[in-house]
Parts: structure tokens; C-alpha cells; sequence
């Protein structure tokens, strides 16, 4: 089957020791892609090494929430230059988190709209994080507010990204009417390893709503493993996992799944380089 892993955290310390075999084990699995975003300014730095001579590998540079209240100056005018280079595909991984609060409610919008403001700018899709307390969603509408504010719903993003999405929805997290509303502003979605999880099942309800030139699937390694994958470290070979859950779901055969899931990665993450 044809795959791809559209947010697999190789730039994680977890894969400092191996992270050739692990690659030539996503390669085995069949995936063609691998987006490596950034969450802070070292990590979106390492992103940037990782991708040099592996045209297979695309990097997305930004601010996490959980690290919005620590980036200073200098470190944003890194981000802001790294975001011009030709690795780079996506802005991020940004967004908003009140599960955790690793950061003030403050500081992540502060950064939410600086990387919101540069995808604008470099006509680079935001990946977007969003995660409530079990059974809430307040990120998920604060966050919906936010895209609206910022264009990302208008001629706005239309005049910057030329119809492809503006934005990619990680690891899809929230209510069936949330996912509706991130649809209809043209943005893509991305399932992981979280659909397994209980209280996650309208991920169940959205997979079959989301049109096929914007469905994405994901890792999220060396997080959220799936059922079948090592708990202790998630890699871009199980994204297999998720694939075949999303094709069941949508009720395809996984050659026309994978063949969508590829067409959908370079639409959303064109680029100059040769893949």
C-alpha cells in the first residue's frame, strides 16, 4: 500500500540512534512521504537537517503551544527565515492546547497568530495542534475563531494558497461539527494514532466526510502508537495502521487509498525541490 506520514517527529531525541534503519523500515512499509515538523526553535532547526539530502523527507518549521511563552526574538526570527527555505512545506506545528497548559492561554494565542501570520505570508499550510480536556472543546472552537480572524476562511487564504488547504488539522481531535467547520474552510485533516483511543469514536463519523484531495494520515511518532505498534516509541512503518482503519472506514481498497493519500500529500506540501 501506497503511504504516506504526513507528521512523524523524527527530529525527536527518540530516533537520535537509528534513525536510518528506522527510515529504511518506513520505506519496507511502503511510505513515499514523511513530513518532520518542528515544535520549537531547536527542533525545527534539526527538522531542517534531517530533510537535507533525503528528497523523500519534507520539514515544517514553528512554535508549539506547550512552548509558546518560551520562544524569544531571536529565536521567531529564525523561524521566520527558516520558514523561506526550500525544505520547508508547512508552518508549525502550532495551534492551541487547554489540556495541558504547558504555556499561558495568552502566549499560545500570541503564537498561534504569528504562525498563522507567516503560513499567510509564505503560502505554506499551518499544522495545527488542538486538544480540550476529555469531554470539552474549547481549544477546538477557540481555534476555529482564531482561523476566522486571521482570513484562513475567505479570500484571504484563497489569494495565498491558490485552493490548496491553508491549513492541516493534526491528529484529528474534537466533534463531528468541529471537523465540518475546519472542511469548510478548505483545510485538511489528518488521522493518527489517537483515533484508537476511547473517547476519540466521532473521528470514526468524520473519516467518511473528508474529501479524498484533503485526507491525510499520520504518526505522530514517537507518540500516540497505534494498536500493534510498541507503546514505548511510535515510528512512520505503522502509519500502516491507520491507513487500513481509515479505508475500512471509507469503505476503499487500499490501492485507491494510498494513491489519494500521496496525490493529497503533494497538493497540500507542493515544492521546488524534485520528491
Amino acid at each position: 500500500m501506497r503511504l504516506v506520514d504526513s507528521h512523524g517527529h523524527l527530529n525527536a531525541d527518540r530516533f537520535d540512534d537509528d534513525l536510518d534503519p528506522v527510515l529504511g523500515a518506513a520505506r519496507a512499509a511502503g511510505v513515499e512521504r514523511i513530513l518532520v515538523p518542528g515544535w520549537n526553535v531547536r527542533s525545527s532547526g534539526r527538522a531542517l537537517d534531517i530533510v537535507t539530502n533525503r528528497p523523500w523527507l519534507d520539514a515544517a518549521v514553528g512554535i508549539h503551544p506547550h512552548d509558546a511563552a518560551k520562544v524569544d526574538e531571536v529565536g521567531w526570527a529564525l523561524i521566520e527565515s527558516w520558514a523561506r527555505d526550500e525544505r520547508v512545506v508547512a508552518i508549525g506545528e502550532t495551534g492551541l492546547d487547554s489540556d495541558r497548559m504547558f504555556s499561558p492561554w495568552d502566549a499560545q494565542l500570541e503564537n498561534l497568530r504569528r504562525n498563522l501570520a507567516l503560513a499567510l505570508a509564505t503560502g505554506k499550510p499551518a499544522i495545527l495542534h488542538c486538544r480540550s480536556k476529555a469531554g470539552e472543546r474549547d481549544a477546538q472552537d477557540a481555534l476555529v475563531a482564531e482561523l476566522r480572524a486571521a482570513g484562513f476562511d475567505g479570500s484571504v487564504a484563497q489569494a495565498a494558497f491558490a485552493g490548496r488547504p491553508s491549513a492541516v488539522v493534526h491528529s484529528f481531535s474534537g466533534p463531528v461539527d468541529y471537523a465540518q467547520e475546519m472542511l469548510a474552510m478548505g483545510l485538511a485533516i489528518a488521522f493518527g494514532g489517537l483515533v484508537f483511543r476511547r473517547g476519540e469514536e466521532a473521528s470514526a463519523e468524520v473519516v467518511p466526510l473528508v474529501p479524498a484531495d484533503r485526507l491525510l494520515v499520520e504518526t505522530d511518532a514517537p507518540f500516540l502508537s497505534p494498536p500493534g505498534a510498541p507503546r514505548s516509541r511510535n515510528a512512520p512503518e505503522f502509519v500502516a495502521i491507520t491507513a487500513g482503519w481509515v479505508a475500512d472506514r471509507r469503505g476503499v481498497g487500499e490501492q485507491e487509498l494510498g494513491d489519494g493519500l500521496v496525490a493529497a500529500y503533494d497538493a497540500t506540501f507542493p515544492r521546488s525541490l524534485p520528491r
